[in-house]
């Protein structure tokens, strides 16, 4: 620091030198930060979908959905499933196909049968195919919509539940896939192995969580503890 004199009193004053120093150690702070933000939004996705999953068993464990003199009663699980908007978009939507009249494997099922947002009481549902990049309906939770707040371009999935998006629980909270279509009152869709979903965000980078089979513990992969 540079000391001057003006009018009999000294005055302090960065030099040239000092100042360009200070740039520089902002310009590293501001790049070891950048990352830092990326690997914050990455948590961040994983953590709310997390809770998304657990929130999905805990209704499970409430509310007893079996029927077991209905023959697509397994239909009723209460689950998680994963869609598309137009385009690439995804979203997810927490429900139970409680009439059992849905006709697809997606198990798709209505917005009065989808479950409602804690956090603000607005229902936790979308319809496959539909533009979700600038949502209308003020009945609808934005927490759902994974691509437009996360950046999350991906889902893929592997072992118990290799073959579906979704995942559902029974009323002890043990992992069920595969019931969208059930016609035949058994145990079919019990899940014995570990399932996983994989998600891509928009610059290649990815997490998972995995749901135990049996137990129907969730954890993001990785992070045992979380």
């Amino acid at each position: 620091m540079m000391k001057t004199i003006k009018n009999n009193k000294i005055k302090l004053a960065f030099t040239m030198l000092e100042l360009v120093m200070v740039i520089v150690v902002l310009g590293i702070l501001g790049a070891l930060a950048i990352p830092r933000f990326d690997r914050d939004l990455n948590q961040e996705a994983a953590d709310s979908i997390l809770s998304d999953i657990r929130y999905t068993q805990h209704i499970a464990l409430l509310d007893n959905k079996h029927k077991f003199d209905k023959s697509k009663w397994q239909r009723r699980f209460w689950k998680i499933m994963f869609g598309t908007c137009t385009g690439t978009d995804r979203f997810y939507m927490i429900g139970s196909d409680d009439d059992m009249s849905a006709n697809n494997s997606s198990g798709f099922f209505s917005k009065s049968e989808s479950i409602t947002d804690p956090s603000n009481g607005k229902h936790m549902f979308w319809t496959n195919g539909i533009d979700c990049s600038n949502v209308k309906d003020t009945t609808i939770s934005d927490r759902i919509f994974i691509t437009k707040k996360y950046g999350i371009t991906n889902i893929s999935t592997s072992g118990g539940c290799a073959s579906n998006k979704y995942i559902g629980f029974d009323y002890l909270g043990r992992p069920r896939n595969g019931f969208a279509t059930s016609t035949t009152p058994n145990d079919a869709s019990y899940m014995s192995t570990d399932c996983t979903f994989t998600f891509t965000m928009y610059d290649g980078t990815t997490f998972a969580i995995q749901i135990d089979a049996e137990t129907g513990y969730a954890f993001i992969v990785g992070q045992p503890n979380s």
